[in-house]
């Protein structure tokens, strides 16, 4: 009988970095052309929480079950899991995450897309959030800000005020991209939150992830239904065409929830936080320049000087402060802390 080919660490880590940087990417770019076709913001969300839930909340229940007959088997303890049974975590921690990375975030990172285009998205949500993360660890966490980490935060600000100050004067001619741009970073704000509580609480990355996401169906989809149900929200769920709501079932659910988090909880097994983080700044050149290719976005200089800037940023920020030993295993924690938010 044929053997299956076993790759090797290097070639995991390899395959699931490209896999990560090209999801990212293609998030930013899909999602700006998605606001031009037939679904709105709410649908949009709708499709991520419900393709991401019909995956999630399987394993979810499958962990949790597990857990109880350990426990039952043991000593007791404390009740496992929430929500039903379906999510891993306790209803206080759930609840916090999923309403900052689960629900928060998708809400504003959608509606942000109807009013600015991918290019200052790709610059202004990649861009906040280690500036958010690392603001939010010196005060939760107590984490120290660092002259290199200082200097690269300097820089991210630098190239946000240049991409969203000019659509800040655009605002005063009747301009609506500067809303898309506060809601970019009013995103990247909520993803922060998520990764700060992720460290606080020691949570892992795949537990965290069908946490948040069963907490934002749970709590989203039954009001969504209602208000859309009795006419007081625009939906066109019933009348788009069904290929185009599997397609953002699939791709917003899975491939951006799903699979993105497990293959980039695989890079950072493999690269470490450090090197995984500047692999992973590689998106905001490359949906910027995505937006211009597939989608006809203009590429303005001040978008190309604040991409350079949030970059370089990211980039000069996650340098190490002194050598350290080679990282062998990286604890949870800080796998799911830096998921989604590149150095928390």
């Amino acid at each position: 009988m044929p053997v299956a080919p076993r790759f090797s660490p290097r070639a995991i880590g390899i395959g699931a970095a490209v896999v990560t940087v090209l999801v990212w990417t293609a998030f930013i770019v899909i999602a700006r052309a998605s606001a031009g076709r037939s679904l709105t913001p709410l649908d949009l969300a709708f499709a991520r929480m419900s393709g991401a839930s019909l995956v999630l909340a399987p394993w979810g229940a499958w962990l949790v079950m597990q857990a109880r007959r350990a426990q039952a088997g043991g000593t007791g303890g404390p009740p496992v899991g929430s929500l039903f049974g379906l999510s891993p975590l306790g209803l206080r921690v759930t609840a916090l995450a999923g309403a900052t990375g689960g629900l928060g975030y998708a809400l504003l990172a959608y509606t942000g897309f109807f009013y600015a285009p991918a290019a200052h998205a790709s610059v202004l949500m990649p861009g906040s959030l280690p500036l958010w993360t690392t603001l939010l660890a010196a005060v939760v966490l107590h984490d120290r800000i660092t002259p290199k980490r200082a200097a690269g935060l300097a820089l991210i600000v630098a190239g946000d005020l240049v991409v969203g100050g000019r659509s800040l004067l655009h605002a005063f001619e009747g301009g609506e991209i500067w809303k898309g741009d506060l809601l970019f970073m009013s995103a990247a704000f909520c993803w922060a939150c998520y990764s700060v509580v992720v460290r606080r609480h020691g949570l892992d990355a795949v537990r965290a992830t069908i946490a948040i996401t069963l907490f934002a169906f749970l709590s989203f989809v039954p009001v969504y239904a209602v208000l859309a149900a009795a006419g007081w929200l625009t939906s066109h769920i019933g009348t788009a065409p069904w290929g185009e709501v599997a397609f953002q079932m699939a791709f917003q659910g899975v491939g951006s929830v799903v699979i993105s988090g497990i293959t980039f909880t695989r890079m950072i097994q493999y690269f470490g936080p450090v090197r995984s983080t500047m692999i992973t700044a590689l998106v905001p050149g490359l949906s910027a320049f995505g937006a211009v290719i597939f989608l006809g976005e203009p590429l303005h200089w001040s978008l190309l000087a604040g991409l350079l800037l949030v970059t370089a940023g990211i980039l000069f920020g996650v340098q190490r402060v002194r050598p350290v030993a080679p990282e062998k295993t990286v604890p949870a924690a800080r796998v799911a802390g830096v998921a989604g938010g590149f150095d928390a």
